[in-house]
């Protein structure tokens, strides 16, 4: 079973959609337009999940230790 973390090689803002790209092999370019979007429809609560689980999520380099 996979971890999910935030990646560090992938990553623009803080690695969470690289991260989850890398666990559901999906491209991290579909998943960033899917939240950019999503975000406008659900009036920002999309946004705000991805800043919580910027806060909580481990980087990819803590959970190789």
């Amino acid at each position: 079973m996979k971890k999910l973390y935030r990646s560090t090689d992938d990553s623009q803002l803080s690695g969470v959609l690289g991260g989850l790209s890398e666990t559901f092999n999906i491209d991290a370019s579909i998943l960033r337009i899917i939240v950019v979007v999503s975000g406008f429809f659900t009036g920002g609560l999309t946004w705000l999940i991805y800043i919580v689980a910027a806060i909580v999520m481990p980087t990819d380099q803590e959970v190789r230790k």
